[in-house]
């Protein structure tokens, strides 16, 4: 199992993101939390990894930090939430806002994320209640750290934005809708934010 990687950032395309390893370039799923947080390419980062081995494919993803892999550990546990859905989630709510919504019961919130339908939000309710009084006694679980670090534009951040939204779950009609209006002077990460914390608003 590879439990973390430290090396080179080469790129970032949301949800991938390359990171070179001693001249080796593992390429990397990640949340939207997660690519927010890293600073821009050609600086050094640390990631913790969760590593799947499917008979198709090696599936490695990345998380900024460890309370974060331990809520997407646990998300994978419940029945019918893979490791997509499992991001999907991740990237649209930071894991407070997760933890709210299942100790008040806000299945409605939870169903405004891609994929989340009103059965498996009942379900993630259910199964998850119970895991996080010990978590946030120990305080494993917080709010993401946010890195300082410019990023810089791609040459068309509204595009890159929408494909992201889109590969997290979102149909390609309601991802343009939800960057409808949104400043384009803005990155394709700020574009993503802007997009998700809308749609958790509306």
């Amino acid at each position: 199992m590879i439990g973390r990687l430290r090396g080179t950032l080469l790129e970032k395309q949301p949800p991938w993101l390359v990171l070179d390893v001693g001249g080796v370039g593992y390429e990397i799923e990640a949340s939207m939390n997660t690519l927010l947080a890293l600073p821009a390419a050609g600086e050094q980062v640390q990631l913790y990894t969760h590593l799947i081995v499917r008979e198709d494919a090696h599936l490695l993803f990345g998380f900024a930090r460890e309370q974060e892999r331990a809520l997407f550990r646990a998300l994978i546990k419940v029945n019918g939430v893979g490791p997509k859905l499992a991001l999907a989630i991740l990237s649209g709510m930071e894991e407070s806002q997760f933890i709210r919504c299942v100790m008040d019961d806000d299945a409605k919130a939870l169903t405004r994320l891609p994929g989340v339908g009103k059965k498996t939000a009942e379900r993630l309710i259910i199964e998850m209640r119970d895991r996080f009084p010990h978590w946030q006694q120990g305080g494993e679980l917080g709010d993401l750290e946010r890195a300082a670090n410019p990023v810089a534009n791609s040459a068309d951040p509204l595009l890159d934005a929408e494909a992201a939204l889109v590969s997290l779950g979102y149909k390609p009609t309601e991802a343009t809708k939800m960057l409808s209006g949104l400043d384009k002077g803005l990155s394709t990460e700020a574009l993503i934010k802007a997009a998700l914390t809308r749609k958790l608003a509306g």
